[in-house]
Parts: structure tokens; sequence; C-alpha cells
């Protein structure tokens, strides 16, 4: 797609997505907000929580019904797919109890609490083939944009990336899909040091006060298939405005910095042109207050799939898994992020941590999910094919 052709927006197919939830929180609401934010393709059938006073502070915040069992959620509200919201420590046992009422469950992350744990669960469940995982940061729309030049082959080979984002499973997840590799083993090697940074907003908010803290920071190289991630995260980063995201891809033909794409052109010259967001309702614009495209010379790479709702990218993402999990459910897409894919990021990600408490490489083996394991398409994300 060049110049100044457009892609169609991506509308609703067919009925809304009816979900549930186990859990609530800061998490849940998420979920809950989408349902007001695009009623037209997320409904809400109702919410789970063992006490009836935070069930009643659901029902009037939410305007929705709330159970106390997972099993009464599931016949009376009929959902297409349940999300768990609850602890990793409880999270097992609430995707047993779904898995064996035949419902479709989007589970929190991480699936399991540790490596014995990812490997029971796959056991019981893996055959299964009724768990997705609700991992949406490869579907952030400036990540989703980077995966598009991937499929497109604008980076040639793709060798190596750094990601400087959000932590654990969340940032292997990222590395391992830009990186395009499956269960294959992986050595792993990692430091942790600690330094100081001044303090920023959490999930309540800025501080009263203004105060400089330790805060870890760890940094780790995954060697996967050939092919080279970093890992590198400071405690507190996913909110902290003074530890900014850092996003490197390099292949055979170009690289991503940030939002800087260098690519070689037919010539094998270099050319150069950013990744470039559009965003409506700024100054005079009064098309709405929504991400509206992302583009990258003369092409469309992304286009908000939900106009009109007003959502952030975290948001969108959380969205787009959430919808896309309802299409695979329908057998009219592909699995967004399957159980076996969440159970690699989450192995990896302890492996990080391992090696470094222990001041030496880490090595993987091929666990009994790695031939399961898929990566995320960016078809239905919002990208222009």
């Amino acid at each position: 797609m060049l110049n100044d052709e457009v892609a169609p927006a991506e509308g609703p197919r067919g009925e809304p997505v009816r979900f549930g939830v186990v859990g609530h929180g800061w998490r849940a609401d998420f979920y809950f907000r989408l349902a007001r934010q695009a009623p037209d393709r997320f409904q809400c059938v109702g919410a789970v929580t063992r006490r009836a006073d935070v069930g009643a502070r659901l029902e009037r915040e939410w305007d929705i019904p709330t159970y106390r069992r997972a099993e009464d959620l599931v016949a009376a509200g009929t959902p297409e797919v349940v999300v768990t919201s609850v602890p990793r420590t409880a999270n097992a046992g609430v995707l047993r109890t779904l898995v064996g009422l035949g419902v479709a469950v989007l589970s929190e992350t991480p699936p399991a609490e540790d490596a014995d744990d990812l490997r029971r669960l796959w056991a019981d469940l893996g055959a299964t083939d009724l768990v997705q995982v609700a991992e949406q940061h490869p579907y952030l729309p400036v990540v989703a944009a980077v995966r598009a030049l991937i499929d497109q082959g604008v980076l040639g080979q793709v060798t190596s990336a750094q990601v400087s984002w959000t932590h654990d499973y969340h940032a292997i997840a990222l590395l391992r899909t830009l990186l395009r590799v499956c269960g294959e083993p992986a050595r792993v090697s990692a430091v942790r040091t600690a330094g100081p940074v001044l303090e920023g907003p959490d999930r309540g908010g800025w501080p009263d006060v203004q105060r400089v803290g330790q805060a870890v920071h760890t940094l780790a190289i995954l060697e996967m298939a050939g092919r080279t991630g970093v890992y590198d995260f400071t405690e507190g980063q996913w909110f902290n405005p003074l530890r900014r995201r850092h996003l490197i891809l390099r292949g055979s033909h170009g690289e991503v910095v940030g939002d800087q794409v260098t690519w070689a052109g037919d010539d094998g010259r270099p050319l150069s042109a950013p990744i470039a967001r559009r965003q409506i309702g700024l100054d005079g614009n009064l098309e709405g207050a929504d991400l509206d495209t992302l583009t990258w010379a003369g092409r469309v790479l992304y286009r908000n799939p939900y106009p009109g709702s007003r959502m952030s990218d975290e948001e969108i993402a959380i969205a787009t898994c959430l919808e896309r999990t309802a299409l695979w459910r329908r057998g009219e897409g592909a699995a967004p992020y399957p159980l076996a894919a969440a159970c690699q990021d989450h192995l990896l990600a302890l492996s990080v941590h391992a090696a470094a408490e222990r001041g030496e490489p880490v090595t993987t083996g091929v666990e009994p999910w790695a031939d399961a394991v898929d990566l995320p398409s960016v078809i239905g994300t919002g990208v222009s094919q």
C-alpha cells in the first residue's frame, strides 16, 4: 500500500464478544472498561467474586451481574470466553475448573507459578486446546507495525532484538515474537545491579513526595535458534517516564531503532524513514480522540481497529487479544497466544532470574509444549495487508 492509498478500517465481525471475568481488581477493570468503550464489540456477561460485598460493588460500578462460582457464570451468562484475573497461585485451579466446563479461557499471565507448575498444567490442559493467555504486548500498535515490516521483508533476515520496555514473560514474549523463535532451547546469561532512580507513578498515581529509591536493573542475553535477544529492565519501568521504552531490531537488510527505520533500497543504498503516528483530536482536529494510524514510507502499517473508543494503546492491545480469542473459538481466526507460548515465555523469564542469581548461564531444554509453540499473526490486528 503506497503513497496516499488508505487501508480500510477494520470493523466489527458479527456479534459482540460475550465474555465473563473470574476475579476483580486493577487488571480485571481493563476488561470491564472494554464493554463500555466499545459496546458494539464487547459484552461483559458477568464476573465471579468469592465475596458478596465485592460482587455488589462491581454490580454498582459496572452494571454487570456477579456470581460466587465459575459454574454459575458459565450456566447463566453463556460466555464465549472467560477471562481469569486472579493471583497466579490460584490461577491453575481456576483454569482446570473452566476447562472442565468446556469453556474457552483467556488466562491471566503467567498461567502458573514455576517451571514444575507449568509442566503439570500443560500435562493437564495442553491437549484440550481451550486456553489462550492474555499476553497483549505483541499486539501493541507499534509492535504490530514493526511486525508488519518484518513480515513484508523490509529488514531481511532478522538476527537480533533488544527490548527495554516491560518485564519477565511480557518482555520475553516481545523478544520471541520479533525474533520469530518458537519452542527451541535457549542459553540465557544475566546480570543484576541496583542504582538510584527518582520514583515515578504506580497503579495508584504519582507519589505525594518525591523520593529517590534503589531500583534493580536486570540485563540478560538470550541465544535462541541462532538469534540473539537482549532483555533490559529496570524495576518500576512500566510507569516511570524517566525510563523510556527502547526497541532495537536488526536484520540483514536494515534495522529499527525506536521509531526510526533504516533499510536497503533496491540498489543496496541505505534509506531511512520514521514510523509516524497519527493521533486525532489534537489542536483543532475534531475527528475524535484516538490513535488513527501508524505509517511508514507511504505505507499504512497499522490502523486502529477500534475507532471512536478512545482506548489507550494498552487497551487496544488487550481488546485485540480478547477479540481474537473469541474469533479463534468461533473458528474465524488464528489463536492469539496459546498456552504453549505462555509456558515457554515464563520458562525463559524464570531462566533470566536464575542466571542472574547464580552468576552463570542457564540452558533450557526442549519442553513438552515445544512443538505447540506458535507465533501470533499480525492478521486481524489493525495491520494493513
